[in-house]
């Protein structure tokens, strides 16, 4: 078992969950530095590098049968700190203001709520599976993040870079309600039986 903590799959979880600081720690420097380009940069390819591995410890995992409970345990959280660390972080430095705030905390909420439901029937020996219109989702998710990370850096090599990864980030919110409503409605069937 403890073999399987440290296979590949499973180092790539570790190594993705780790990103998460090292972009904060950028973010930092970004701000010491009065708006290192550099910084901003480099947050994007350690976000690039750690969507990356996301696909890669699935699908090794699968093809290796190296899934393990640790495994099935961290990468849904592995996701969340990456998503939502970086959402506070572009919230936090004005990257994403106003109304754009509502499409963030609409991806947020949803992860709660899912993660939530998903804990509860996990207790009921149900599981919900991913939809493809929810790897849609993800897709979009990742590329918004990317576009946003990359924000003012971002504008002096392509314009309108900020303003591309706000609509891509509604769009994702918009995508993030329809399947959050889809798993809650999923779910509410095995609670409803419950009672």
């Amino acid at each position: 078992m403890a073999s399987r903590a440290y296979s590949i799959p499973n180092i790539l979880t570790y190594g993705r969950i780790l990103c998460v600081p090292l972009i904060v720690l950028c973010f930092f420097v970004e701000g010491r530095l009065q708006s290192s380009d550099f910084a901003r940069w480099a947050a994007v390819w350690i976000f690039v590098i750690a969507s990356i591995s996301d696909f890669f410890d699935g699908y090794l995992a699968r093809i290796w049968n190296q899934t393990s409970n640790i495994g099935r345990m961290l990468d849904p959280i592995a996701d969340k700190l990456l998503i939502a660390s970086i959402l506070l972080l572009v919230a936090a430095d004005g990257t994403i203001a106003g109304w754009s705030l509502w499409a963030a905390i609409i991806i947020l909420c949803r992860e709660i709520l899912v993660s939530g439901l998903r804990e509860y029937l996990a207790e009921l020996k149900v599981s919900v599976p991913v939809t493809r219109i929810a790897k849609w989702k993800t897709t979009v998710q990742m590329v918004a993040i990317a576009f946003l990370l990359a924000g003012p850096a971002g504008d002096k090599v392509l314009p309108y870079t900020t303003q591309i990864g706000i609509v891509l980030l509604w769009i994702a919110a918009i995508l993030t309600m329809y399947t959050g409503y889809d798993y809650f409605r999923a779910g509410l069937k095995h609670i409803v039986n419950e009672e």
